[in-house]
């Protein structure tokens, strides 16, 4: 049913500053797309695009922009899968009890307090061009990361009835977390739950980004020149791999910079 993450909405209010403070931290140019009452800006990855969306004038995409903003303000906003048969999949995910809504060419699905979209991609895209080096520049989403208050839930949400690959399932007491590791296409889709806290009924948020850099010195440093607030270059979790947070990303979405490991990437 669904065979990768097609892209991640952000929600902004100010479309131009917006846009331009992604193009400094991503290193990419994206394509621009007013369209239905709404300005987007599409930054296209190998495995995925960064969609920066905000109200422009009348329009149903516009409208529900501002309703998003009046309701939860900026930020991430939407996860859109791909999958092979739209029809079949929208059927199929009502059957499993979600509220699923078609609307033109995707179907709207709301699920744990949190947004998705089903769509069948973005059928000929071609990745952003870097504006500087390549080296510099974000190659790839590793991972989008939601916070859940029910990790037990969001195994029946995301692995059962949404039908996410699960690999990875681990509690870690050192870090107070349990994580759970979906795999999505060529990305990941990780849902983090605290070790201390209680169980319940409480809505899922969107937690974060986690993107690839192939020379984190570089990257860090383009990064750090464009103006932004980044951590030194340090050693990751993972063996082989190097990360760097950026502490005031647009939007205030937490953001990660990592190179991964070359020994995990053949795997």
């Amino acid at each position: 049913m669904i065979t990768a993450l097609d892209h991640i909405a952000v929600a902004v209010r100010d479309f131009e500053a917006s846009v331009d403070a992604y193009r400094r931290l991503l290193g990419r140019e994206p394509a621009l797309e007013p369209r239905d009452g709404a300005d987007r800006a599409w930054f296209h990855f190998p495995n995925m695009a960064l969609e920066v969306i905000a109200p422009s004038g009348a329009g149903p995409a516009g409208d529900r922009v501002r309703a998003r903003l009046e309701a939860a303000g900026e930020g991430q906003w939407i996860a859109a899968f791909q999958v092979d048969d739209l029809d079949a999949s929208a059927r199929l995910l009502s059957r499993r009890g979600l509220e699923v809504e078609r609307v033109a060419t995707v179907a709207r699905v709301k699920a744990a307090g949190l947004d998705f979209v089903l769509t069948p991609g973005r059928i000929g895209a071609q990745p952003s061009p870097p504006t500087a080096t390549e080296a510099a520049a974000v190659s790839a989403l590793d991972h989008v990361v939601v916070n859940t208050p029910n990790p037990d839930r969001a195994l029946g949400l995301y692995g059962a009835k949404f039908g996410l690959d699960l690999r990875l399932d681990r509690a870690n007491e050192q870090w107070g977390a349990r994580q759970l590791f979906f795999r999505c296409g060529g990305a990941v889709f990780e849902v983090g739950a605290s070790l201390k806290g209680q169980v319940n009924k409480e809505p899922d948020r969107f937690g974060g980004l986690a993107w690839q850099v192939g020379d984190p010195e570089a990257a860090q440093a383009r990064i750090a020149t464009a103006g932004f607030d980044v951590s030194e270059v340090r050693t990751g979790r993972k063996p082989g791999t190097k990360v760097f947070t950026v502490r005031d990303a647009p939007g205030g979405t937490p953001t990660l910079m990592l190179m991964p490991s070359p020994q995990l990437e053949a795997a």
